[in-house]
């Protein structure tokens, strides 16, 4: 019974509960950040090099690829072949940075809203029973 206990304690502390939250905030923000790259930045992308580029469509074929078979990233796979598609991996490389990039923003800009004042300075330690005796022996010594 105690393992249960312990688990039930664990699971309910406030940062597995945080946690499991910003995962799933995390997921969804994710898919958020495809379409950002997928609908919006990779057209402006293509537009800016000259026409439609698509990224997934960067790729080598490791293998013999089968008569017929279209040159595309799906096609290839669906066909067994080895692929070395590094297309996709700038693609992935540029969600992870726009990710990267918005969370820091969404962080910089929490941390501006929790900046209390400054904490007023921490008060002076207390003298030690030491000190105390030195500064009873002192004063003693300048009323005699």
């Amino acid at each position: 019974m105690g393992m249960v206990t312990e688990f039930k304690s664990f699971a309910m502390k406030g940062n597995v509960m945080d946690l499991a939250v910003g995962v799933i905030i995390g997921a969804a923000f994710g898919k958020i950040v495809d379409s950002l790259v997928g609908d919006i930045v990779m057209p402006v992308v293509s537009a800016i090099l000259g026409g439609k580029i698509d990224f997934s469509s960067f790729l080598f074929a490791l293998g013999e690829v089968p008569a017929g078979t279209p040159m595309t990233l799906d096609a290839l796979k669906k066909a067994g072949v080895p692929v070395f598609a590094y297309g996709n991996f700038i693609t992935i490389a540029i969600n992870f940075v726009l990710l990267a990039l918005v969370i820091f923003l969404m962080v910089r800009m929490i941390n501006r809203w929790k900046r209390d004042e400054p904490a007023a300075p921490p008060a002076p330690p207390a003298p030690s029973p030491t000190e105390s005796l030195l500064g009873e022996i002192r004063d003693l010594l300048k009323k005699a």
